[in-house]
């Protein structure tokens, strides 16, 4: 698997800039690489396979794929932008990836930490270019060790299921690191924003709080391990079902998810990713129903419609197990001593 090699940084990247945290006398280096996603992205091959905008760009179909994909997004911006947008066309959406290297010993020698996607919102009627939220969807080589190798590695004989001693933390701490680095500030004027699919495992319900934007929120009492997984992460999460949408969305977010950002800035958030939702959970976000007042998300609806783009959903799987293991030989075994004192030493 090409995919996440180590290797040693050039000089010719379109943006490397580094970061030094220094909390346990040992110095990390974040390096930021950012690519535009449109119909003639080409994955770079540290992007994980399995990440939404890289699995559209695979195939004989790929840049029709893209192309829908995008248009996808922009008529989903202006159909919640409305205001001064008599044509529902004064937007358009423009998404950057934004991939984070590591270098744990400041050697040059790094490894594919993180890779979220940066929105930008074209505004054709006053010819302005606006900011939008860095996060989005979120990829990480790290999590598919946690959650395909670890998790099953340690469940594996067991009668009962359990989690790990520390499961996460690691990876957590990376991620916090990065968050309050130089690079991350430099290039960066707000916290992230990360949003996923609801959890098929839980019930969540709909309360009378609503953001004309957000739409309604929805509650749950019960935790999920991604929850969890999150929280090390130092992210929250609230759910809320924007108008015309039908089910829910997890965002998970550190500051103040109605007050920090601007409508255009969650509207550019909510526009993408329920375009990759309804490609890939069709099930849940292309359903033919809305969801109700107590509502159980489930990947075997069958009353659902499908997108003109398809995805083969047992070949991510199997990709995401390939990567987690890639992950284990590659940055986890060969640095275990040093990534486990820092982790252990690691503060805000």
């Amino acid at each position: 698997m090409k995919s996440g090699v180590l290797k040693k940084s050039g000089t010719n990247k379109k943006k490397a800039i580094e970061c030094l945290q220094d909390t346990t006398k040992n110095t990390i280096v974040f390096k930021i690489k950012s690519n535009y996603f449109n119909e003639n992205y080409i994955p770079s091959s540290n992007t994980r396979a399995t990440t939404n905008f890289a699995n559209l760009a695979r195939g004989e179909n790929r840049q029709e794929n893209l192309r829908n994909t995008i248009q996808m997004i922009n008529n989903r911006f202006n159909s919640l932008a409305k205001w001064d947008n008599p044509n529902d066309d004064r937007y358009s959406v423009e998404l950057e990836i934004i991939s984070v290297e590591i270098d744990i010993d400041g050697s040059g020698t790094t490894f594919p930490s993180i890779e979220v996607l940066k929105t930008h919102i074209n505004d054709h009627k006053t010819g302005k270019r606006i900011e939008g939220i860095v996060g989005n969807n979120f990829s990480s080589y790290v999590r598919d060790y946690d959650f395909s190798v670890l998790l099953s590695e340690h469940n594996k004989g067991k009668e009962n299921y359990s989690i790990p001693d520390n499961f996460g933390e690691l990876h957590g701490n990376i991620f916090k690191c990065f968050v309050k680095s130089e690079a991350y500030k430099k290039n960066f004027t707000k916290a992230p924003v990360i949003c996923l699919s609801v959890s098929s495992n839980k019930i969540y319900n709909r309360t009378g709080n609503h953001h004309p934007v957000l739409g309604f929120e929805y509650l749950s009492s019960k935790s999920s391990l991604t929850e969890e997984y999150f929280e090390k992460m130092g992210l929250k999460v609230r759910y809320f079902i924007p108008p015309n949408s039908v089910a829910p969305f997890a965002f998970y977010f550190s500051g103040d998810l109605l007050a920090d950002y601007t409508n255009l800035e969650l509207i550019s958030t909510i526009s993408t990713m329920e375009t990759f939702q309804k490609i890939y959970r069709p099930e849940i976000y292309n359903a033919n129903a809305v969801a109700g007042q107590c509502y159980n998300p489930s990947l075997k609806n069958q009353d659902h419609s499908l997108t003109k783009i398809s995805y083969d959903r047992e070949e991510r799987t199997g990709l995401g197990i390939e990567q987690g293991k890639f992950a284990e030989q590659h940055f986890i075994t060969p640095n275990k001593n040093f990534l486990e004192q820092w982790s252990a030493n690691f503060t805000m």
